[in-house]
């Protein structure tokens, strides 16, 4: 059985065993999973490599190194914030008080009451969250973890633990002994570039592809505010909701603004709602005289591109034995997203799944339930080998359904399916109806680009 609420077979007297747990990140992951693991009885050290909490959601304008397109400008660091963004989601269903918090329900933190707040109220509202949850007390700041090595033997218990080294603010490397390790350290800091392909007719651009382009380009983990594209003619790549909500925004500014992205074959052509859009089929090939074509057959003479094309699972102190993120992005193997069966239970991973670019905290707070409730025995998973099969049989699935394998990890349209499993795992009530509703209205305005959405919402009656 995958799920058992009395003992276990490593905890036969009954009583919950306490572990030393390393967290790795304190975005609203790594604190709720934080929280939780304290709330289990585990002792826990959670290690953030920058000055605060709030990982992608604490907005920094100041660039940090070198922009991953060549195009001379600067990415900014972990965070993938701009300046102008809201949530996607309404406060309700993001989760933006977790349970046994009540206190923080209803509350506002930045001076944002609206239903869809910017960045600067959920940041606001995880530094309150860290403080109350006591969670704070249990984070070191600018403490990088460099790598995450599992047991070498088996005589000894220490021999049995995991060894996290890490780097302090003064460049010195510690290394630390730890029962478990769960990693939460995100997916929006390693810009995903799609490679565009070049018109094999031009002899400049032959085999050389978006490398040598001449016009500029972006990924939108660099964008922050309009104004750079004001006149421009902008192609934008993707349909995610950074994507339809940065070419919202710069529309207001630039000459013209070309969505392409696979998911437009239905909608092709001028948009009504804006004087300046146009909806495209995906980027057929780029030439070098600036020129992007379209798979439909049109073609625009662009200034720039602008890369809404997601983000890379990048864990760089991780070097496992089978367990890897292969070139479709999908880490793997992993048994619900969260525990490799290899190194399960001693190592997990909260916040890998999405929704379609929506980010919803309650799935954080049940896969931490779960983690938590795992490690200390009150909860069970199957065998390393019934695991496997799990995780095999999941890819049998996609392959069936014509899935691609990028999208392991990408839980709509099942999102539902897998919170009630979660919920299942810890005792925890099912996925109101009420409030799968709500979150399936709020993305049918996400995908109609409509700008306006979030400011009529009113709550259940959402128009």
């Amino acid at each position: 059985m995958a799920k058992s609420l009395g003992t276990s077979s490593a905890q036969a007297d009954g009583v919950p065993r306490a572990r030393a747990v390393a967290v790795v990140g304190a975005g609203a992951a790594g604190l709720v999973a934080a929280r939780e693991l304290l709330r289990e009885g585990h002792a826990v050290t959670v290690f953030e490599r920058s000055d605060r909490v709030g990982g992608t959601w604490a907005y920094d304008p100041r660039p940090n190194g070198p922009d991953p397109l060549g195009s001379g400008g600067a990415v900014h660091g972990g965070s993938s914030m701009y300046a102008s963004l809201r949530t996607n989601l309404p406060r309700e269903l993001m989760g933006m008080g977790f349970s046994g918090h009540e206190s923080l329900e209803g509350r506002v933190f930045a001076g944002d009451p609206r239903a869809f707040p910017g960045h600067r109220e959920v940041l606001a509202f995880l530094r309150a969250f860290a403080e109350e949850s006591g969670v704070a007390r249990h984070v070191r700041f600018r403490a990088e973890v460099v790598r995450v090595a599992p047991p070498l033997g088996r005589r000894g218990e220490e021999e049995k633990r995991w060894s996290v080294a890490w780097r302090g603010e003064n460049g010195e490397v510690a290394v630390e002994a730890f029962d478990a390790v769960v990693v939460c350290n995100g997916h929006c800091t390693v810009p995903l570039v799609p490679k565009l392909r070049a018109d094999k007719s031009n002899v400049h651009l032959r085999n050389t592809g978006s490398d040598k382009w001449r016009g500029k380009q972006i990924h939108s983990h660099n964008y922050r505010i309009p104004e750079p594209f004001r006149d421009q003619i902008v192609v934008v790549i993707g349909l995610g909701a950074s994507g339809v909500d940065i070419a919202r925004e710069i529309s207001q500014v630039a000459k013209e603004v070309h969505i392409a992205s696979r998911k437009n074959e239905h909608r092709l052509g001028k948009i009504d709602l804006y004087l300046n859009v146009w909806m495209h089929a995906e980027v057929d090939c780029i030439q070098d005289d600036v020129q992007v074509r379209f798979a439909e057959g049109a073609a625009v003479t662009a200034d720039t591109i602008l890369f809404c094309t997601g983000y890379r699972y990048h864990f760089p102190f991780l070097d496992l034995d089978e367990l890897t993120v292969d070139e479709d992005n999908s880490v793997g193997p992993l048994y619900k997203h969260v525990f490799p069966p290899k190194y399960a239970p001693n190592l997990s991973f909260v916040g890998l799944p999405s929704k379609g670019d929506t980010t919803i905290f309650q799935l954080f707070e049940l896969e931490s339930k779960w983690v938590a409730r795992v490690l200390s025995g009150r909860v069970t998973l199957p065998s390393e080998e019934g695991m496997l099969a799990v995780v095999r049989e999941h890819y049998r699935w996609m392959e069936e359904r014509g899935k691609p394998r990028r999208h392991t990890h990408i839980l709509m349209p099942e999102w539902v399916e897998y919170m009630d499993w979660l919920a299942e795992q810890v005792g925890e009530p099912r996925l109101e109806a009420r409030r799968q509703e709500m979150y399936e209205r709020a993305v049918k305005r996400i995908w109609s680009l409509d700008g306006g959405y979030r400011d009529r919402w009113r709550g259940d009656t959402a128009f």
